[in-house]
């Protein structure tokens, strides 16, 4: 099926400007991941990089602590999506989840420590943050059959500790 052309333009919005994946971007714009992922190698081949764009842009910014921000930000992004992807694939072994989830502990323990220099409210928001994926990988290894119902919770929660830890 032809999409228009609007839908490839806002898919590359979304993924340059909202700084998305492309997996999401790839599901708000309706599209196949796959039809995304092709997409953003045409227009590279044609000379328009959106990666090279996103960085621009990013850099661009308000400086440094706009760039931790974008950091935490995509790695939190792409824990959510993770997440989904785990309450979505029942295909998926319970080692293999819990795998998955040690993996993102650790990229954000990691995005963590090298931003705690440049957003001095990182602090606060590792501990809450580190405290939710630490249950985020309780709930997966001895409660799998509630993952959906947490990753359904997390998400509203996500918007109310943004009110909190800004």
């Amino acid at each position: 099926m032809a999409h228009p052309q609007e839908t490839r333009e806002r898919l590359r919005r979304s993924y340059i400007f909202g700084q998305m994946s492309l997996e999401i971007a790839s599901a708000q714009a309706g599209v196949a991941f796959a039809t995304a992922r092709r997409w953003k190698k045409e227009a590279q081949d044609a000379g328009d990089d959106w990666d090279k764009l996103r960085a621009a842009h990013l850099m661009a910014g308000n400086g440094l602590e706009d760039i931790g921000r974008a950091i935490l930000t995509g790695l939190m992004t792409q824990y959510q999506a993770t997440l989904e992807l785990l309450t979505t694939d029942s295909q998926l072994p319970a080692d293999k989840r819990v795998e998955l989830l040690a993996s993102l502990a650790d990229a954000f323990n990691k995005a963590v420590a090298a931003n705690k220099k440049i957003l001095p409210e990182v602090s606060q928001l590792a501990v809450a943050l580190d405290v939710i994926q630490k249950l985020s990988a309780f709930v997966a290894e001895h409660y799998p059959k509630h993952l959906a119902a947490f990753v359904e919770i997390l998400e509203p929660f996500g918007k109310e500790m943004e009110q909190h830890y800004g």
